[in-house]
C-alpha cells in the first residue's frame, strides 16, 4: 500500500517520478487568473488563526461543510473561527476522492509543515501548531507568495477600478512578484441586469466620459482599456453565462443601448446581439494592445435563490450549464478572424463535456507567430479535480498540441491556494509517463522535460507576455 501523499504523491511510474522531481516541480508560478485581492497584498495582510487564511471565502470548502450536515452559522454565520474550523475538521474526513481533501492536506504540510490527518481527533492539535507558526511570522500574504515561488499574479478587475493597490505594488521595491490587473469588463456587457444603467453611468464618470451613445460607451471603455494597459494588465477575463452570437449585432447594437438606457426592455435575442457587438469590440481592443482574451462560460449562477438573497454571489450556489455555444463560439472567432482582429484567445467551459468540442475549435484558429494562439484553457472549477485535468489533458494531447499549453491557474480567493499548481504538475507527469510506460512515446527525458517545464511555466510566460 502506497503511504499517503508521500514525496511521490499522484506519481505511478518511473518515468513520472523524473519528470516532475528533475522538471517540473521547482517551475516558478505564474498565476495568470485568480480572485485574490490587491488590497491585501499591497497592505501584506497577515491572519489572526487558521480558519481565517484557510476559510475565508473558500466556497469549494464551504460545500462540502454543507453537505456533510453542518448549520450555515458554521459556516459563513456567527460562530466563532474555532467553531467554523471543527466544523471543517467534522466534514472534510467525509470527503474521500474529493480534491478538497488533497488540496487541505498539501497545504498543511506546504505551509504548515504539519503531516497530520484532519478529523476531530486531531483539529485541537492542527489548531494550536498551525496558529502557534501564525504567531511566529512569516504568514503574512507577501511571505505566502515568496514561499510559493509566485512570480506573476494577475488579479480580476472591474473597469472602473482605479488600480490604486497595483499602483503601490508596483512602487514597491521590496516586493519582488509582479502583481498586475486583469479586465474584467461583465458589468458594461449584461445589459439585462437591472443595474446596468447605474453600471453604465459610473463607468462614464471614472472615464471621464458623458455615456449617451453605443459610441460613448466604446470611447469610455478604451479610455479605460488604455489606463488598465499602462499598469501592466496584458489580459482580460469574461465571465458569461454563455457565448452568444448574432449576424447583425454591429448594426442593431446602438438602438439596443439607447433603449436600455432609456428604461426599455429586450427580448432575448435582442440581449445577445448587444453582448455580441461587445465581444466583438473587445476583441478588436485586444489584438490592438496585444492582450490575451479569456471566455470562461458554462456557469449557472446562484441557483439558489433563497440562500442568494441571504448571502449574495460566489458562496457555492453555482452550477454546470449544459447549454450548447459551439456554433456560437466558432462564429465570434472567425467574425474576428475574417477581418484579422482576433486577439490570443483562452476558452473554458464549466462543462466538461465541452473539453473534445473546444479543442476541435482551437485548432481552426491556429495562425503562425504565436505558439497554440487559441487555447483550451485548464480544468476549471468543478474541473479542476484529478479526473477532469487528466481528462482535460487527455482531449488536449489527442486532438491538439499539448506542449503548446499554458497550464494550471488557481482561479482563487485563497492565498494557500497555490499548492493547486503542484496538483496539477503531478498529475501532467504522471499522465505523460504512463504514456512513457506503455510504449505510445519514447524515454526521451530531454523532450519530455522541456515539455513539462514549457506547460508548468515558459508556455504561460510567453503567451501572456509577463
Amino acid at each position: 500500500m502506497k503511504a499517503f501523499m508521500d514525496r511521490d504523491f499522484l506519481l505511478q511510474s518511473d518515468t513520472a517520478k523524473t519528470l516532475y522531481h528533475s522538471y517540473a516541480g521547482d517551475m516558478p508560478v505564474i498565476d495568470y487568473h485568480c480572485h485574490v485581492s490587491p488590497a491585501e497584498i499591497a497592505q501584506n495582510r497577515g491572519f489572526e488563526n487558521l480558519a481565517q487564511i484557510w476559510l475565508g471565502g473558500d466556497h469549494y470548502k464551504w460545500r462540502i461543510v454543507r453537505a456533510s450536515g453542518e448549520d450555515e452559522r458554521l459556516i459563513t454565520g456567527d460562530s466563532t473561527d474555532y467553531e467554523k474550523f471543527l466544523a471543517f475538521a467534522r466534514a472534510l474526513p467525509k470527503a474521500v476522492g474529493n480534491p478538497v481533501y488533497q488540496w487541505t492536506h498539501l497545504e498543511l504540510r506546504r505551509y504548515f509543515d504539519c503531516d497530520l490527518i484532519i478529523s476531530p481527533a486531531t483539529a485541537d492539535e492542527i489548531w494550536k501548531h498551525c496558529n502557534d507558526r501564525l504567531k511566529g511570522g512569516g504568514f503574512n500574504v507577501r511571505d505566502i507568495i515568496r514561499r510559493s515561488r509566485v512570480e506573476a499574479i494577475a488579479t480580476t478587475d472591474d473597469p472602473t477600478d482605479t488600480l490604486e493597490w497595483h499602483k503601490a505594488i508596483a512602487e514597491d521595491s521590496a516586493f519582488e512578484t509582479k502583481v498586475v490587473p486583469a479586465f474584467r469588463p461583465d458589468k458594461a456587457v449584461n445589459i439585462e441586469k437591472p443595474e446596468f444603467k447605474e453600471y453604465i453611468e459610473k463607468l462614464g464618470r471614472s472615464a471621464g466620459v458623458a455615456i449617451r451613445t453605443l459610441d460613448d460607451l466604446y470611447a469610455a471603455l478604451v479610455n479605460r482599456l488604455d489606463f488598465f494597459d499602462k499598469m501592466g494588465c496584458r489580459a482580460s477575463d469574461h465571465g458569461l453565462d454563455y457565448v452568444p452570437f448574432a449576424q447583425d449585432a454591429q448594426e442593431d447594437a446602438p438602438k439596443l443601448f439607447a433603449r436600455a438606457m432609456g428604461g426599455g426592455s429586450l427580448t432575448a435575442s435582442e440581449t445577445d446581439a448587444y453582448k455580441t457587438a461587445l465581444l466583438l469590440f473587445f476583441g478588436r481592443e485586444y489584438a490592438k494592445r496585444g492582450w490575451v482574451m479569456q471566455l470562461h462560460y458554462g456557469a449557472q449562477r446562484n441557483v439558489n435563490s433563497a440562500m442568494f438573497a441571504r448571502l449574495g454571489p460566489d458562496t457555492g450556489y453555482d452550477a454546470i450549464s449544459a447549454r450548447d455555444c459551439s456554433r456560437n463560439i466558432a462564429r465570434l472567432l472567425d467574425a474576428l478572424e475574417s477581418k484579422d482582429e482576433l486577439p490570443k484567445t483562452v476558452l473554458y467551459s464549466l462543462n466538461p463535456n465541452d473539453d473534445v468540442m473546444l479543442v476541435s475549435i482551437c485548432g481552426c484558429f491556429m495562425r503562425g507567430g504565436t505558439l497554440c494562439k487559441v487555447q483550451h484553457g485548464s480544468a476549471w472549477w468543478f474541473n479542476d479535480t484529478k479526473a477532469g485535468m487528466e481528462n482535460q489533458l487527455a482531449a488536449l494531447a489527442s486532438r491538439g498540441l499539448l506542449s503548446g499549453f499554458i497550464g494550471m491557474l488557481t482561479d482563487s480567493r485563497s492565498f494557500l491556494c497555490y499548492t493547486r499548481h503542484e496538483y496539477f504538475r503531478r498529475i501532467l507527469c504522471n499522465v505523460i509517463g504512463a504514456w512513457v510506460e506503455n510504449g505510445e512515446y519514447p524515454a526521451d527525458m530531454e523532450t519530455l522535460g522541456g515539455i513539462v517545464r514549457d506547460i508548468s511555466y515558459n508556455n504561460t510566460k510567453n503567451y501572456f507576455g509577463f
